[in-house]
């Protein structure tokens, strides 16, 4: 039994119908050439046969204490591998159109509580000859930086390489391993005592940032149409671009990969909002997460994220001028986070997000104010070519949580010298999504021709 740390306990009390609190990833891959025509169902056979499964895979919720059901884990003793991972097909065409239906689908539905909180489906009859992958985690058990890197572990660069992992037989690498995981509860409850007491001074110094003008503030993001109740229902649209030319951008500009994604995606739903009749005077602001962990936590369970809060410059009509204000807000808020211990980092996080938390409150969705209009996510990916059982990673799109106030996410990672765009949306309220990605391409090339 493992006590939950108060965010990733959060996550778990939080969720509702409407409120899936899971993340997850699509993967594309192009079998090799010379592959049999059974060469996902023979992978299938083989993942199903790895019952070795770690304890993280292993953790479901407990009750204890006559109801207390979100603050420690159990670890379940059998794993049905055939409940957990399971082997489907798309009806023909095979196209985008389809799979992002299935994954919509796949997305919106809850994971089991009586159940270790991960799924995964094989998906067969890609157009073209492909295979996906799609695997969802529970946040509480897991954040999307973690989760990426974990599937990262599973592929390898050798094209020849035919040893299959699957992420829930993989340990820990040595430099990682936690020495208190094998504490009591008790143990683990009596060594965060003196963290929670350091926290209250952490929040201190949080609050000083914000005061001081440093940052941009909570509550001060204009209502939009994203900004309302959600059902639980999702859609999902997906988008790939050459690397390369993000970084032409770039280096045009003196700015970053990441600057260039907020500003692709600023365009994009500035596009959005004005196909709607929608767009405010006021700029959009997006909470950005990013990762706090030191070198030694790198696939660390939980969460160990900042969020940083960044004016997206929807307001701005040119396009280069819109991304040297975002770059200047990110640059800002970045200053602040740098200069910060860890558990202070989290803290100032903890504050900026605390009136998103109340939103989830019964009694208290209706805040006066937006705390910020979306979350968007950039997570490393692999930097060259990738394999599974030699079969060739084409592209990688990370998949997140809306919630309410918060209709839309957007969540982008890279595939060797592809950019991907994950966009996760609530399918009644952000009606089609996919076109956000054509303004994504449009909001690209108006960057190119500004920076030229």
């Amino acid at each position: 039994m493992d006590l939950l740390n108060p965010i990733d306990a959060i996550f778990l009390a939080t969720e509702s119908r409407e409120h899936p609190m899971h993340v997850g990833g699509l993967q594309l891959f192009e079998p090799p050439a010379d592959a049999p025509a059974d060469f996902v169902r023979s992978m299938y056979a083989e993942a199903r046969a790895a019952t070795e499964v770690q304890p993280r895979f292993r953790r479901r919720q407990r009750r204890i204490l006559g109801g207390f059901s979100s603050v420690v884990w159990s670890h379940a003793d059998d794993i049905d591998l055939g409940y957990h991972l399971r082997r489907c097909a798309l009806p023909a065409p095979g196209g985008t159109t389809e799979l992002l239906d299935l994954t919509g689908r796949l997305h919106s539905s809850l994971l089991d509580r009586h159940r270790p909180l991960w799924e995964g489906r094989l998906i067969e009859g890609v157009a073209g000859g492909r295979f996906a992958l799609y695997i969802k985690v529970h946040h509480a058990l897991m954040d999307g930086v973690s989760a990426l890197r974990l599937m990262q572990r599973t592929l390898t660069d050798d094209p020849y390489d035919t040893r299959l992992r699957v992420p829930w037989t993989l340990d820990r690498p040595e430099r990682e391993t936690d020495p208190e995981a094998s504490d009591s509860p008790w143990d683990q409850l009596r060594k965060a005592l003196p963290r929670i007491a350091t926290g209250v001074g952490a929040s201190a110094s949080a609050l000083r940032a914000l005061t001081e003008g440093r940052l941009e503030l909570p509550l001060s993001a204009p209502p939009t149409m994203f900004n309302v109740p959600i059902g639980g229902a999702r859609s999902v649209a997906v988008g790939s671009w050459p690397l390369e030319r993000i970084h032409a951008v770039r280096r045009a500009t003196g700015t970053t990969v990441n600057d260039v994604v907020l500003a692709m995606s600023a365009a994009a739903l500035r596009g959005y909002l004005l196909d709607h009749d929608a767009l405010p005077d006021k700029s959009l602001t997006a909470m950005v997460p990013v990762n706090v962990r030191r070198p030694a936590e790198g696939e660390s369970d939980g969460n160990m994220v900042a969020a940083l809060l960044c004016s997206l410059g929807t307001d701005i009509d040119d396009p280069a001028q819109r991304l040297q204000a975002i770059s200047t807000s990110m640059r800002r808020s970045k200053q602040v986070f740098q200069q910060l211990p860890q558990l202070e980092a989290i803290a100032l996080s903890a504050l900026l997000m605390s009136p998103l938390g109340m939103t989830l409150v019964p009694g208290f969705q209706a805040l006066p104010r937006v705390p910020f209009n979306l979350v968007i996510s950039n997570v490393p990916g692999p930097r060259k070519p990738v394999y599974l059982q030699g079969a060739r990673l084409d592209s990688n799109y990370p998949l997140s949580i809306p919630l309410d106030g918060q209709a839309v996410n957007i969540t982008v990672t890279n595939t060797a010298d592809t950019l991907d765009f994950g966009l996760v949306g609530c399918r009644r309220t952000v009606p089609h999504l996919s076109r956000m990605i054509d303004h994504l391409d449009t909001a690209l090339k108006e960057l190119e021709i500004a920076t030229a």
